[in-house]
């Protein structure tokens, strides 16, 4: 079959910064970071949606990498219903987090006395529960239960990644996998939501195609996060189900041209979602003054693509004038914000249709 008809395009946007959460010391450095193409398409044998423009090659991950969402408490909270879950499904001993990151989560898990242990080869803690490594044949732990949080979309083939593992894991094992949720994407038409980072965008179907035997599923963080509990031993390559398409909307962009706000804007969060808003907006003419962020390893630094420098809120909010237009790039967090800023601005949720 040819490479074409094996793919059906479901969106196209050229040249956006290939890490949306990297920072930046100047203004200059973030305007001129790396970028790539994003052609999302749905793959017409797995049913599996990706980016074919991905390029694997370009993405090292540093210690300019900023994504650390646990400051605020009501992603602490969504953290808490997370470690539930896997208690439920996976109990609480012999479990290991692939691609713990930073290890917040792991520290969370292992003060509420589960027995885990962390991979990730770019690690900077000093947790000797961490061990800076891939989680992969030969590494001499045989877990009840692996954990990927937010890592399979980051992974090009995600099929054959979870082979590894499964084999790393002896053959065995249950798995928590937790990703943002396409549909979620596709129905609120949030544009601001497809990256280069994320190469796979995931429905709930796709994983009970990819798994014979799911123990639990269902959506985290007010439907944003889809989470799947499977049997490593039923994984299996998926195959289109022609009566569960993807609907993509054809109006996908369809807010990016509406009305720009009168005098100032900001946006309320400098991490991938503000990123690509504020990149798009500058593209279509309606350009973003102010970036406000609460997590200090981003305060200071400058936004890929756009350059614009990101400010806590005690310094960005004395600036804004009183009734200014704060978009609000996490419906979740508006309360949060509304309180922080003294309910003095002009809200509006991006992920609000």
């Amino acid at each position: 079959m040819n490479q074409e008809l094996k793919m059906k395009l479901l969106y196209l946007q050229e040249q956006l910064p290939i890490f949306q959460n990297r920072m930046y010391d100047t203004e200059a450095e973030a305007k001129a970071c790396p970028k790539g193409d994003v052609r999302l398409v749905e793959d017409q044998q797995t049913g599996l949606v990706y980016n074919a423009a991905f390029c694997p090659e370009v993405m090292t991950y540093d210690d300019h990498y900023q994504n650390e969402q646990a400051i605020s408490p009501l992603f602490r909270q969504h953290l808490e219903s997370v470690s539930q879950i896997i208690s439920r499904c996976m109990g609480r001993g012999s479990l290991v987090e692939v691609g713990c990151g930073k290890g917040f989560f792991l520290e969370m898990l292992l003060a509420q006395d589960f027995d885990v242990t962390g991979f990730d080869p770019t690690y900077e803690g000093s947790n000797p529960r961490v061990v800076r490594h891939y989680f992969e044949p030969g590494v001499g732990i045989q877990a009840k239960g692996l954990i990927l949080r937010h890592v399979l979309e980051h992974i090009q083939d995600p099929v054959t990644f979870l082979l590894k593992l499964k084999v790393a894991n002896g053959g065995i094992g249950r798995v928590y996998i937790e990703v943002p949720c396409f549909e979620w994407i596709c129905r609120h038409r949030a544009w601001f939501d497809v990256f280069y980072e994320h190469v796979n965008y995931f429905r709930l179907s796709d994983f009970t195609r990819m798994f014979g035997t799911v123990i639990e599923s269902g959506h985290l963080f007010n439907g944003q996060y889809l989470f799947v509990v499977a049997e490593l031993a039923t994984l299996r390559t998926p195959k289109i189900d022609l009566k569960d398409c993807v609907i993509f909307p054809t109006d996908f962009t369809r807010n990016l041209m509406s009305r720009a706000e009168p005098g100032q804007t900001a946006i309320w969060g400098g991490a991938s979602k503000g990123v690509i808003f504020s990149l798009l907006k500058e593209r279509v003419g309606q350009p973003i003054s102010t970036v406000i962020d609460i997590n200090p390893a981003k305060q200071g630094k400058y936004l890929p693509g756009t350059g614009l420098s990101v400010q806590p809120p005690s310094e960005a909010l004395v600036m804004l004038p009183k009734g200014s237009t704060i978009y609000v790039m996490n419906s979740n967090y508006l309360e949060e914000i509304k309180k922080m800023s003294n309910n003095a601005f002009n809200y509006i949720e991006v992920d609000h249709e």
